[in-house]
C-alpha cells in the first residue's frame, strides 16, 4: 500500500467506504502463516551506478559465442536493426489494447497489416491478431472446432509439438473435450489409415502440424478431403512460420494456428510471441481474439476500426469465445516490420537459406559412422537422425564446444531413443555445421 500516491488520510477514507479498517482486514482470507509481515529481502536500495553495475555482471553470465542446432519449436533467424529501432519507438511500446479506435488509428492499422499478412502466407481468408503463442492458438483453433461442429472429440496427430498437446490437454481435461490421438509412420508423417479409421460422426477436428514436430512436411490435401468426409474440420498447426514462404499454403485446412516467432521476434528464453488463428470466412465469428477491419470515415478518408472483439472484456462472457487469447500487439507489430522489410524476394530466399543448409548439414552427418536419418519425409530446416549412442552425451559433449545441440527426442518419444531433432537456419554458417559434424564425430568416438 505504501507505493500507491494516496496519503494515510485518503487511505483511510478509501477503507472505510468499503467497510474495512485496515489493510490487513482486506487479506483476512489468506491464511495468517502465508502473509508477508516483514518487507522482501531484497538487495538494496542501490544508487543507479550499483544498478548499472549489477545488470552489467548479470549480463556477462550470458552464454556468448555459442552456435545452436537446437529448434523444437522456437528459432533463430535474422532480424533487421531497423526493426528494432522503431518497435522502441513510445507510442508503439506503450501503446496497449486498441479500445478507443478514433484515437489508436496506428495500432489498429498495423494488425490490419498484420492480418492480411498472415491471410496471404497461410492461404486464409481471415486472421485474428493475435493469440498468446502457437500451443494456445492451436487450442483455441480446436475449441472454434468445437463450437463450429457442435462435437466434443479430436483426433491430434502424435507428431504435433509435445507441448502444444500438453496445452491442449489441460484445457480438455475439464471441458468436456475427448482427445485422441493417431501415430506417425516411418516417413515420420501422420498414419492416414489409422486417422481413417478413427474417423466417426463425433469428430469435430483433425489436428496436424506441417513442417511437424520431425521436421516432416505432411500432405494436407488428402487429409482435409478425409476430414471432411465426416463432417469433421482440420486445423493445422505451424510452429516454424518460415516454412510458409516455400511451402505450399496451408489452403486446405478449415483452421490454421501459427506461430509467427520466426518472424522478427528472438528467442528470448521462451517468449513473448506473436500466435495466430487464421481460418476461412464463414467462421470468422467463432474466432477468438480481435480482428481490425479497414473502412472509410463520413469525408471518404481511409480508416481503421476493431471489427470484431471476442474476449469477455468486451462483451458479454457468455458470449465470448475466449479468455486466454490477448493482443500481442507489439510482437505482431514486430513481425509486421520484419516481413515488409523482407519483401516477398527477401523472406523466399532467407526460407531457401534454410533448405539448403539443413540438407548440407544431414549430409554430413550422414557420413559419420553409425549416424542415420530417422524419417524419410520431405523436411524444412528439421530434420531426424538416428545417433549410435545417448543424444544426451554427445550434447554434454558438444556444449565443451560452445555448440548447443539438437533436441533429444526421447525425452518426448520413449521410442526414440538416441534419435536427434537437428535444427539449422540461415543464421548457421558452413564453418559451424562442419565444426558442429566435426565435434559430433568426436562425442561418438569418445569411450563409453
Amino acid at each position: 500500500m505504501r507505493y500507491l500516491p494516496k496519503s494515510p488520510a485518503e487511505r483511510q477514507e478509501m477503507l472505510a467506504a468499503i467497510g474495512v479498517k485496515s489493510v490487513e482486514e482486506l487479506f483476512i482470507s489468506i491464511p495468517e502463516q502465508y502473509r508477508l509481515k516483514k518487507p522482501l529481502n531484497l538487495p538494496g536500495p542501490l544508487s543507479e551506478a550499483e544498478v548499472i553495475r549489477y545488470f552489467e555482471e548479470r549480463a556477462a553470465e550470458n552464454s556468448v559465442g555459442y552456435t545452436s542446432f537446437l529448434g523444437a519449436g522456437v528459432y533463430s533467424h535474422l532480424r533487421s536493426v531497423v526493426t528494432d529501432a522503431l518497435l522502441q519507438r513510445g507510442e508503439f511500446l506503450t501503446s496497449y489494447t486498441p479500445y478507443q479506435a478514433e484515437i489508436t488509428q496506428g495500432t489498429l492499422q498495423a494488425i490490419f497489416e498484420f492480418q492480411t499478412l498472415m491471410c496471404q502466407l497461410t492461404g486464409q481468408e481471415v486472421a485474428n491478431a493475435s493469440m498468446y503463442d502457437g500451443s494456445t492458438a492451436t487450442t483455441e483453433a480446436v475449441l472454434m472446432a468445437e463450437r463450429i461442429t457442435g462435437r466434443s472429440r479430436v483426433l491430434v496427430a502424435r507428431s504435433l509439438h509435445p507441448e502444444y498437446r500438453d496445452v491442449l490437454r489441460t484445457y480438455a481435461k475439464n471441458s468436456g473435450l475427448t482427445v485422441d490421438e493417431i501415430p506417425f509412420t516411418a516417413s515420420g508423417t501422420l498414419d492416414v489409415a489409422a486417422a481413417e479409421a478413427a474417423l466417426k460422426d463425433d469428430i469435430c477436428a483433425v489436428v496436424v502440424q506441417s513442417p511437424n514436430f520431425f521436421g516432416a512436411i505432411e500432405s494436407l490435401g488428402p487429409l482435409a478431403e478425409t476430414a471432411h468426409a465426416v463432417g469433421a474440420l482440420l486445423v493445422v498447426a505451424v510452429t516454424e512460420a518460415l516454412s510458409l514462404a516455400v511451402l505450399k499454403p496451408p489452403s486446405d485446412a478449415d483452421i490454421v494456428a501459427l506461430e509467427g516467432q520466426s518472424f522478427g521476434l528472438a528467442p528470448s528464453y521462451g517468449g513473448p510471441f506473436v500466435g495466430v488463428v487464421a481460418s476461412r470466412d464463414k467462421f470468422v465469428r467463432q474466432m477468438p481474439g480481435r480482428l481490425a477491419g479497414q473502412t472509410t470515415d463520413q469525408e471518404g478518408r481511409r480508416g481503421f476500426v476493431l471489427t470484431l472483439a471476442a474476449r469477455e472484456q468486451h462483451i458479454r462472457r457468455e458470449k465470448a469465445t475466449s479468455n486466454i487469447c490477448t493482443n500481442q500487439a507489439l510482437c505482431a507489430l514486430a513481425a509486421t516490420m520484419h516481413l515488409t522489410l523482407l519483401g516477398k524476394e527477401g523472406i523466399r530466399e532467407m526460407a531457401e537459406q534454410n533448405v539448403a543448409k539443413a540438407r548440407f548439414a544431414l549430409s554430413e552427418l550422414e557420413k559419420l559412422p553409425g549416424v542415420k536419418r530417422t524419417f524419410s519425409a520431405p523436411f524444412f530446416n528439421e530434420f531426424t537422425v538416428e545417433f549410435p549412442r545417448s543424444v544426451k552425451m554427445v550434447n554434454a559433449e558438444l556444449l565443451k564446444s560452445k555448440i548447443i545441440g539438437p533436441f533429444v527426442l526421447g525425452s518426448a518419444y520413449p521410442e526414440l531413443t538416441k534419435h536427434a531433432l537437428v535444427c539449422v537456419t540461415e543464421t548457421t554458417t558452413r564453418a559451424q555445421i562442419e565444426k558442429f559434424v566435426a565435434s559430433v564425430r568426436a562425442a561418438l568416438e569418445q569411450p563409453l
